[in-house]
């Protein structure tokens, strides 16, 4: 079994902050508790308890931001898989990412839940005009906006030698999909793969913060 989560924090850099990790710690501690109950969890499906987990994540943002008047409005992105044998549950809300990587390329997996997002589905805007759109960071959806939130859930078969990488839009807005991919398939550690990402997003300004996990089906690597 393996976890990685994601989370990009938003209503100011403090607030930001305060939701991410709050988000990330209900996530996790919710999930786990839940994984290592009598029997794992195996009477409830991993699709149903990584939902559980996330209602639990949003109102733990969403009730801190009542009770904390100078944290009000805050919220959060998510982007969680969990990966049990050979599948990756994967769950979202916001425009943190998902994509899966394999010898024959990359796919994302997640959709955004943003207004540039929503204009390229609807073909309204082209993928190059999305990368520069002046509005691109307007998200849709956000965990610890509203009392109750619902994020998209994808069941993700995994090959032998695939990886998985969660980043928020900090990597995705300094790097386009096919830098990505040549960035994660060179040689060494997966370690290095997911420092290689980082590195070339500082290297171009990283105009936003920048967090990504890179996973494979026997490792994981953060930074």
């Amino acid at each position: 079994m393996s976890l990685g989560i994601v989370c990009d924090g938003m209503g100011g850099a403090n607030a930001g902050e305060v939701a991410s990790q709050l988000a990330i710690d209900s996530f996790a501690q919710t999930l786990l508790q839940a994984l290592s109950a009598p029997a794992g969890g195996s009477e409830c499906p991993p699709e149903e308890q990584l939902r559980y987990a996330l209602e639990r994540a949003n109102q733990s943002v969403y009730c801190y931001g009542w009770e904390h008047p100078e944290c009000r409005g805050m919220g959060t992105t998510i982007v969680a898989t969990l990966v049990l044998e050979s599948t990756a549950y994967i769950l979202n809300v916001g425009d943190s990412r998902a994509y899966a990587l394999r010898g024959c390329g990359i796919r994302q997996i997640t959709q955004d839940h943003s207004l540039v997002g929503e204009l390229l589905r609807a073909g309204r805007i082209t993928p190059e005009q999305a990368r520069n759109h002046p509005r691109k960071n307007i998200i849709t959806r956000a965990l610890g906006t509203e009392r109750h939130i619902a994020g998209d859930l994808f069941v993700h078969r995994l090959q032998s030698g695939e990886r998985l990488l969660l980043c928020s839009d900090g990597l995705t807005n300094e790097l386009t999909d096919s830098e990505i991919y040549e960035l994660v398939q060179q040689d060494g550690p997966i370690e290095e793969g997911c420092q290689r990402l980082l590195n070339a997003a500082l290297l171009r300004g990283a105009h936003d913060n920048v967090t990504a996990v890179l996973m494979d089906l026997q490792n994981s690597a953060e930074r």
